[in-house]
């Protein structure tokens, strides 16, 4: 049996499509998670947009947790896309921002990037992480102890 450690770039088929991403099988008999964030450069709003149960992928293991949960990416496999150079030579300097939490997807720029459009993405982007606590919270996941809260 090989042993899958961080940073092993390994064939996979993918199992299952979920609202945040999707399962994948490995050579080992094991499986691992791609995040919906984790599989492509550009933004994802549809798992299934990009890919479909029983799709052989290739994915990098970039995580083991304790639980020994497999997270894996798709985008990270290839490098990312160059940025085409500005026309003008680049305009003004940038200006440096803030540093973003960890886990923050940089969205596609909207024009103009209203207050609606802003708290569209903030949902989107909630649901999908209350969908991820909820399908751990079915697989066993929380052990907190104590009843399940409704």
């Amino acid at each position: 049996m090989m042993e899958l450690g961080v940073g092993a770039v390994v064939d996979g088929k993918v199992t299952g499509i979920t609202k945040f991403g999707a399962f994948v099988s490995l050579p080992d008999g094991r499986s691992g998670l791609v995040h919906i964030s984790e599989i492509a450069y550009s933004y994802v709003n549809e798992v299934s947009d990009h890919l479909h149960e029983g799709q052989e992928v290739k994915v990098k293991v970039i995580g083991i947790d304790a639980s020994n949960r497999i997270n894996l990416s798709i985008k990270q496999v290839e490098p990312p896309p160059q940025r085409a150079p500005r026309p003008n030579g680049g305009g003004r300097p940038r200006q440096p921002s803030a540093p973003r939490p960890v886990g923050f997807v940089r969205q596609p720029p909207k024009e103009p990037t209203d207050f609606e459009d802003r708290l569209k993405q903030f949902m989107q982007s909630s649901d999908s992480k209350l969908s991820e606590l909820r399908y751990i919270e079915k697989k066993g996941g929380n052990r907190r102890g104590g009843g399940r809260r409704s």
